[in-house]
């Protein structure tokens, strides 16, 4: 059985993958008589056709060690996850290769911070940290297949 460590997630090393979701140090600009601040286009919404759409996805929780035996993908469409709650979560992540999925990575996302993943980016799947959580989800919805899943052998991720 493989193991790996989650890391802490920063926008750089996830960057292959997709974007963090959270403010910038700088508002883009202020907005609402100057009440609040626009962090603008943090992330694009990829779709090949279909529409996007938002949902709230509600999860049970894990606690590490986790073994993950599950990865997917949306080829036809980028995925977004923003937490609803005040706990952190999981983002494993793996690279494709041919069509399959490569050695996954684990980050460590703190409260607050969401992910966007680019459109055919393999994923576990919604994993949050030892309470069930709810998340916003902003994703496609329309014609074609996109939604591919592998099994893969298990791969413990520690803290």
């Amino acid at each position: 059985m493989n193991r790996i460590k989650a890391r802490p997630i920063a926008a750089e090393e996830f960057a292959p993958y997709g974007e963090l979701l959270t403010p910038r140090e700088t508002p883009s600009k202020m907005i609402n008589a100057g009440r609040c601040e626009r962090h603008h286009a943090l992330a694009m919404v990829e779709r090949s056709g279909g529409e996007a759409i938002i949902s709230i996805f509600r999860s049970q929780a894990v606690s590490l060690p986790y073994d993950c035996t599950l990865l997917e993908r949306h080829p036809l469409g980028s995925q977004a996850f923003m937490p609803l709650g005040p706990d952190p979560w999981l983002s494993v992540v793996a690279p494709d290769e041919a069509g399959r999925p490569g050695a996954p990575i684990a980050f460590l996302v703190p409260a607050g911070v969401g992910v966007n993943l680019r459109a055919g980016v393999w994923h576990g799947v919604l994993t949050p940290l030892d309470h069930p959580a709810d998340f916003l989800v902003v994703d496609r919805e329309g014609a074609g297949v996109n939604l591919e899943e592998v099994q893969i052998a298990p791969v413990t991720i520690e803290a």
